[in-house]
C-alpha cells in the first residue's frame, strides 16, 4: 500500500488524472453523470480497491478546494438583486426543509439508540445536501437557471448558512452532552467574530475588488489576473475558514460581490480550469473514502440506511415543493437531487465522533451510508429522467383532444404551427385568406389558443388526417414543419393525394430542399437562407454601402443561389459552383481559391430514375426564377 508521500507527488497526479481520465469518458458514454465517474474511480484506487492511497483524508483537505471554486463561480452567475429576489424561497422553503427533514430523521435516529446531542448532530448532517453533487448535475444538464435549479439553489444556499453556527455551537452540544455547564453566552464572542468577518468580507468586495482588478487590467498582464482571481477566491476562503465559517460560503460571497463587474467572465475564465480538476479530485476523495469492509461488515444496515435516507428526503423536499406551488417533474426533480447527503457529512460526523457524541463504529457506518448515498443520488437522477418522459408522455396520450375537423376547411392548409409556421400564418391572415392550421403538439395548441388562433389537432404524415382538414379543396399546402423527415413524407404523399394543391415546404438545408424539389416541391424554402441574406444586407448597410447598393448585392447573391440550387437538382452537388462569389470562376468572383471536388464516398442506396423529375426542369426553372421567397 502507498500513499503520497511514499508515491511522490508526480506519480500520485499521473494516478489521479490517469483514473479520471479513463473512469469519466466511460460513464458519460453511458450517458450517465461525470460525479459517478469520479466517485468510480475513487473508489477503484482507494483503499477498498486498488489500495495505491492509504489517507483518503489527507486529500480531501486539498480536494475541497473544487468546492470552494466552484461556489465562487456559482456567486459569479448570481447577482445580489436576484439573490435578494430568492430570499422568499432561501429563507422559506430552505427553512423548511431543514427543520422537517431535521425532525423526520431524529425521530427515526431515536429508534436505534440515538440520544441527545449525538442525535441532534446526525439529523443534522444528514438533513444536509450534496451541494456539489447537484449543482454540478444542473450544470451538466444547462438547469441551473430553470425553476427547479433555482429552487433547489436555494435550499443548498440556505443549508451552506445554517452549518456556519452550527459547526461553532457544536462544542457546546458536546460539552452539554458530557454533563458540562456551558452557556451559550461563551460562545458569543465566537459566533460574533464569524458574522463580523462575514460583513467584512461583504464591504470589502462591494468597495475593493472591482478597483483592484481595473488596476491589475491595465497591467495587460493575464497571469497577474489569473493570480488575482485565485488570490481572491483563497483568501476570502481562508478568512471564512479562519473565523470558524465555510469556507466555501467565502468563495460565494466574494463572487457575488464581483458578479456585477466588469471582469466576471474573465475571472470566470480563470477559474474554470482549477475549479473542474479540484471538483473532480473532491468526488475521487469522497470515492476512496467509501470503505468497502464497513459496508460488507454492516451490509443491510448501511444499503438500507443509505435508502431510506434516500427516500425520506426525497419525498420530503417533493412535498415541500409542491406546497410552493411547483410543477410535478420539476418537484421530483429538484427532490431527487437534493436526497443524498452533503459534503459537510464528512465535516460533522468525525466532530461528533471526535466530541463523543457517538461512536467510532457508528461514525464509520455513518459515513459509509453519507457516501453510498452520494453514489446512488446521481444514478436515481438519471433513472428519474425516463420515468418522467414516460409520465409525460402517457399524460399527452391521455390528454389527447379528439381530432375534429368538422368547422375545418379553407384554401390554406398549414401543416405545423411553430415559430416558422405561425409567421407563415399572419402572412395567409393579412391577406385575409381562410386558413386550416393543423398540429401535433398540444402544448403548442394549447399557446395558440391563449393568443386567440384556432389550432387543430392532427398527425400531418396520415392522409386521412389530411383529408378531414380538408386538404382535397385547399388551393395552397403549407409544410412549416422542422422535422426533415416527416416534410418529405408528407409532400410525396400529399403531391399524390392533392394534384390540385401547390405545395410549399420548408427545408431544414440545401440537401433537404434538393430532396424536396425530387420530390416536386417547386421552390422549398430553406429556412435560414432569407434571414442571412437580410443579415448581409444590413451589415453591408453598416459598412456604409447605400441602401440601393446593398439591396442590389442581395438580389444578386439571391439569383445566383436559385440558379446554383437548378443546377444541383439537374447535376449533381457540385454544380453550379462556377455562380459562387469568390471562387474565381467567371470573371466576377473576387479571385478566391477555385473549388477542388474531393473524392465522394461509395452510396448507400440503389439510385432511382428521377427522369419525372427533370422531366420538370423546364417549369421549375420559370417558377424559381420569378419566386420570391427561397431561403436556407
Amino acid at each position: 500500500m502507498a500513499d503520497q508521500a511514499t508515491m511522490g507527488a508526480t506519480l500520485a497526479s499521473l494516478v489521479f488524472l490517469g483514473a479520471a481520465v479513463i473512469a469519466v469518458p466511460v460513464f458519460r458514454f453511458a450517458g450517465l453523470s461525470a460525479v459517478l465517474g469520479y466517485l468510480s474511480a475513487g473508489l477503484v484506487v482507494g483503499p477498498s480497491g486498488l489500495a495505491l492511497f492509504a489517507e483518503p483524508a489527507m486529500l480531501r483537505s486539498i480536494a475541497e478546494l473544487g468546492i470552494v471554486m466552484f461556489l465562487f463561480v456559482i456567486g459569479l452567475e448570481l447577482k445580489p438583486s436576484k439573490l435578494l429576489s430568492m430570499r422568499r424561497d432561501i429563507l422559506g422553503l430552505g427553512a423548511a426543509q431543514l427543520v422537517i427533514t431535521m425532525a423526520v430523521l431524529a425521530v427515526l435516529f431515536a429508534n436505534f439508540g440515538l440520544r441527545g446531542a449525538g442525535l441532534i448532530a446526525a439529523s443534522f448532517a444528514f438533513a444536509l445536501s450534496a451541494t456539489a453533487i447537484a449543482l454540478q448535475i444542473l450544470n451538466e444538464r444547462g438547469a441551473l437557471s430553470s425553476p427547479y435549479g433555482q429552487k433547489s439553489f436555494a435550499v443548498l444556499l440556505f443549508q451552506d448558512l445554517a452549518v456556519v453556527p452550527f459547526i461553532a455551537l457544536l462544542p457546546l452540544f458536546a460539552a452539554r452532552g458530557k454533563g458540562e455547564n456551558v452557556s451559550f453566552i461563551e460562545h458569543l464572542p465566537e459566533i460574533g467574530l464569524a458574522f463580523g468577518a462575514l460583513g467584512i468580507l461583504v464591504l470589502a468586495g462591494r468597495y475593493l475588488l472591482n478597483p483592484l482588478f481595473r488596476i491589475l487590467a491595465r497591467t495587460d498582464a493575464r497571469e497577474v489576473m489569473t493570480a488575482a482571481a485565485l488570490l481572491v477566491v483563497l483568501g476570502a476562503a481562508e478568512a471564512m475558514h479562519y473565523v470558524g465559517l465555510s469556507a466555501a460560503l467565502g468563495a460565494f460571497v466574494a463572487g457575488l460581490m464581483l458578479a456585477e463587474s466588469h471582469f466576471r467572465h474573465q475571472l470566470e475564465a480563470d477559474i474554470e480550469p482549477f475549479r473542474g480538476l479540484l471538483l473532480g479530485l473532491f468526488f475521487i476523495s469522497v470515492g476512496m473514502g467509501i470503505d468497502i469492509k464497513v459496508i460488507l461488515a454492516n451490509l443491510g444496515l448501511v444499503i438500507g440506511g443509505a435508502l431510506v435516507l434516500l427516500m425520506l428526503k426525497a419525498v420530503i423536499s417533493f412535498l415541500l415543493l409542491r406546497v410552493a406551488k411547483m410543477g410535478f417533474s420539476d418537484s421530483a426533480r429538484a427532490a431527487v437531487l437534493l436526497s443524498p447527503a452533503g459534503e459537510f457529512a464528512f465535516v460533522i460526523l468525525p466532530l461528533g465522533v471526535a466530541a463523543g457524541l457517538f461512536s467510532a463504529r457508528n461514525g464509520s457506518i455513518f459515513a459509509a451510508i453519507a457516501a453510498l448515498t452520494m453514489f446512488i443520488g446521481p444514478l436515481a437522477a438519471k433513472g428519474l429522467e425516463p420515468l418522467l418522459a414516460w409520465r409525460s408522455q402517457r399524460k399527452r396520450v391521455d390528454n389527447v383532444p379528439e381530432e375534429d375537423f368538422s368547422d375545418a376547411g379553407g384554401d390554406v392548409l398549414v401543416i405545423g404551427f411553430g415559430r416558422f409556421g405561425q409567421v407563415a400564418n399572419q402572412m395567409f391572415l393579412a391577406a385575409e385568406r381562410n386558413v386550416t392550421v393543423i398540429d401535433r403538439n398540444i402544448d403548442q395548441i394549447k399557446t395558440a389558443a391563449r393568443f386567440g388562433f384556432k389550432v387543430y389537432y392532427g398527425d400531418g404524415r396520415r392522409l386521412d388526417v389530411l383529408r378531414a382538414a380538408g386538404a382535397e379543396n385547399a388551393a395552397v399546402i403549407a409544410i412549416c414543419l422542422d422535422d426533415r423527415e416527416a416534410a418529405s413524407t408528407i409532400v410525396e404523399m400529399a403531391r399524390r393525394a392533392f394534384p390540385q394543391a401547390r405545395l410549399f415546404a420548408r427545408a431544414y438545408d440545401r440537401v433537404h430542399a434538393l430532396d424536396l424539389m425530387e420530390r416536386g416541391v417547386r421552390a422549398p424554402v430553406r429556412e435560414t437562407f432569407e434571414a442571412a441574406l437580410a443579415f448581409g444586407k444590413d451589415a453591408l448597410v453598416g459598412l456604409g454601402v447605400s441602401e440601393d447598393d446593398a439591396e442590389e448585392v442581395r438580389m444578386d447573391v439571391r439569383r445566383r443561389d436559385i440558379a446554383r440550387l437548378v443546377a444541383q437538382r439537374d447535376d449533381g452537388l457540385l454544380a453550379g459552383a462556377d455562380l459562387l462569389h469568390g471562387t474565381g470562376r467567371d470573371g466576377t468572383g473576387t479571385g478566391g481559391p477555385r473549388i477542388v471536388p474531393e473524392p465522394l464516398s461509395a452510396p448507400r442506396r440503389q439510385g432511382k430514375d428521377i427522369s419525372a423529375a427533370t422531366s420538370r426542369g423546364s417549369a421549375a426553372n420559370e417558377s424559381l426564377d420569378g419566386a420570391t421567397g427561397s431561403s436556407s
